[in-house]
């Protein structure tokens, strides 16, 4: 199997946060991570505290990468459906079923 999340940045985290969550992502086994940008759906929910920039989610993607996640999608409008990242699990998921049957 292949294990994913999901993470949206704009609520205020910092960098740190950020980077320790990743370490404690990948030391549990998680293969893709995604990041995208949180929107306010209604005025009952919580609000923006910031719009994460491109340069920001660029290295976020950059770190993920650098980790070793199989998959990292990094952008205000990905989302954890974010369609490349289902290409590739599918993918994923068909090389290990060839390798485990070799």
């Amino acid at each position: 199997a292949v294990v994913s999340t999901q993470s949206t940045g704009g609520l205020g985290e910092t960098d740190d946060e950020i980077l320790e969550t990743l370490h404690d992502l990948r030391a549990n086994g998680v293969d893709v991570v995604t990041f995208g940008q949180y929107m306010q759906p209604t005025v009952r929910h919580l609000k923006v505290k910031e719009y994460v920039t491109p340069e920001k989610f660029a290295e976020w993607q950059r770190i993920g990468d650098e980790m070793g996640f199989a998959y990292v999608a990094s952008g205000p409008l990905v989302r954890s459906s974010y369609k490349a990242g289902e290409l590739y699990i599918k993918n994923i998921l068909k090389k290990r079923s060839a390798r485990n049957e070799a």
